[in-house]
């Protein structure tokens, strides 16, 4: 007996929204970034990622130890724009500040950026390229090899936190306004130095401020001079170009 063909009945997705994509850890980093540019680091939160990824925040442990490890991964991942100037004519020391502007713009110009890394500590792969450039500048200006690894701290400690004051100032939208207020209500027979000093205190602007404070402390890190502890500090064993010996 003939029997009527059925037609195969279409079938109907009951998902009503796309379908997520895989957690892994990079996706993690990317999609807290984007909550850090948003809402800066007080909007960050491992449940705010969790809820932006679709998913609980107790699936991110099992790519991520804690929120401090995130902060980390998202710092060193917006490190990864940070540029060398290419340019050889220029000489160790112009290179050495055109590359820490680079970093300095780098925190600056991502929201939250700045303050994240003034409260964390950053050891990734992009962050040891920051390293080992400073560290190359340096060499090439003949820094001692201690002082140029106490000076890395040193530059990058200071340009960051300038950094986080211009993200601080922009973030409040007072900018140095009530530091100038201060100056100018001072009295001056309380603070008669303060007032003495208060065009140069004003004096300046920030551009100009910067450049001056990184060659002082570059001149700091090429002739001063290092405690008697510092003759503990190990030299390289390994320099570029050669290997160490057994």
């Amino acid at each position: 007996m003939y029997m009527k063909k059925e037609s195969a009945r279409p079938i109907i997705s009951r998902r009503s929204r796309p379908a997520k994509t895989p957690l892994s850890r990079d996706v993690i980093v990317s999609s807290a970034l984007e909550i850090l540019d948003r809402d800066g680091l007080a909007g960050l939160s491992l449940r705010r990622v969790a809820a932006a990824l679709d998913t609980g925040a107790a699936s991110l442990y099992v790519y991520l130890t804690n929120l401090d490890e995130l902060h980390a991964l998202m710092l060193d991942e917006a490190l990864a724009t940070v540029q060398l100037p290419k340019s050889r004519r220029l000489s160790w020391r112009d290179r050495l500040k055109a590359f820490l502007l680079s970093y300095l713009h780098v925190l600056y110009n991502r929201r939250g950026l700045a303050q994240l890394a003034l409260s964390t500590i950053s050891s990734g792969p992009r962050t040891l390229l920051i390293w080992e450039r400073l560290l190359g500048l340096l060499k090439e200006g003949d820094v001692e090899d201690a002082k140029a690894a106490w000076g890395v701290d040193l530059l990058t400690l200071y340009v960051t936190a300038i950094a986080a004051e211009k993200s601080n100032w922009r973030e409040s939208g007072e900018g140095p306004g009530r530091v100038k207020d201060a100056l100018l209500s001072a009295s001056v027979e309380e603070f008669p130095l303060v007032v003495a000093f208060r065009e140069a205190l004003l004096s300046g602007d920030a551009e100009a401020r910067l450049d001056w404070a990184l060659d002082i402390i570059i001149d700091g890190i090429v002739g001063g001079r290092l405690p008697a502890a510092s003759s503990a500090v190990p030299r390289p064993t390994q320099r570029r170009g050669t290997r160490s010996k057994p």
